[in-house]
This record gives C-alpha cells, structure tokens and sequence, in this order.
C-alpha cells in the first residue's frame, strides 16, 4: 500500500493538539501551584503508591536529575516524601502522600475533560471510532519511537 506524506493540515492539526494538550495540563498543574511535570510525576506517585526515582525518570521521560528536582518540590509541597530502599541501601524510594488532596484539586478539571471527551465521542459511529483510536494509538507509537531516536542521538548542535 503507498502512502503519500502528511497534508499541511494534517501536520498542522497534530500540532495543535500537542499544543492543546501541553496547555491543558499546564494549566491544571498551575492551579496547584505546580508545573505539568510536577503534576505528572505527582499523579504517577499516586498511581503507584512508591517509586524510585529511576522508575519516574523512566515512566516520565525525565533525567534522573530532573526528578530529584522534582522530588525536592512535591516534599516541599506536601506530596512525596523519600525513604530509604530496603531492597538497595544506596537508593530511596518516593512515596505519594496527600494524594486525595491533589485529586480534590485536579479532579474536576479531569472530570469536565472526560464528560467533553465522552461527548465528542459520541458524535462518531463505530467504524468512525474505531479509525479515530487506530490513528489515535499509531501517532502515540510514532511519538515514542521517535522520542527513542531523539534520546539516542547526540544533541544538537549549539545545544547547552
């Protein structure tokens, strides 16, 4: 099967709704006086109970020097707190805390999201859905390996 490249409302579109969704979420962490990082590895801490810091870098995407940084501002903030590994003496663990409270403050933001979600969805027939979650589940599978090729790659040059 040929396939011809992207229209340029296609990439456009794309771009728009990465946009859409890095603002969104910016603007949720804002609300709790966090960045979307913050609020990601906050809303990871939750869903996992405990994580090393390794395991956030890797579930986020992040340094691991980024999540120390993290890390330092969820404690400070009442959200994380780190203890020692019993399974390596020379790591922590991060444990979530407070996290009902995050989703007391986060939860509705995510609930109108998922009530407008749900109503655009059923805008569309089964056949409509089913491409839409295809296209949807190929993109984020594009997204990660080129992601995987980014972090291989040697920076950029002029990069810092």
């Amino acid at each position: 099967m040929q396939t011809s490249p992207p229209s340029d409302q296609s990439n456009r579109l794309h771009r728009d709704l990465a946009t859409a969704v890095i603002l969104f979420h910016e603007s949720v962490a804002r609300r709790v006086g966090m960045t979307a990082a913050e609020r990601k590895c906050a809303g990871l801490l939750a869903e996992l109970g405990t994580a090393t810091p390794g395991q956030l870098a890797a579930a986020t995407g992040l340094s691991t020097g980024a999540i120390t940084g993290i890390v330092d501002r969820l404690a400070r903030a009442g959200y994380a707190k780190r203890e020692p590994n019993p399974a390596d003496r020379r790591s922590v663990i991060v444990r979530a805390l407070n996290s009902e409270r995050l989703m007391e403050r986060t939860g509705t933001a995510f609930a109108s999201l998922s009530t407008a979600m749900a109503e655009l969805d059923s805008r569309y027939d089964e056949a409509e859905r089913s491409l839409i979650l295809r296209h949807l589940a190929d993109t984020i599978a594009v997204l990660r390996e080129e992601t995987g090729k980014l972090e291989c790659a040697p920076p950029a040059e002029g990069a810092a």
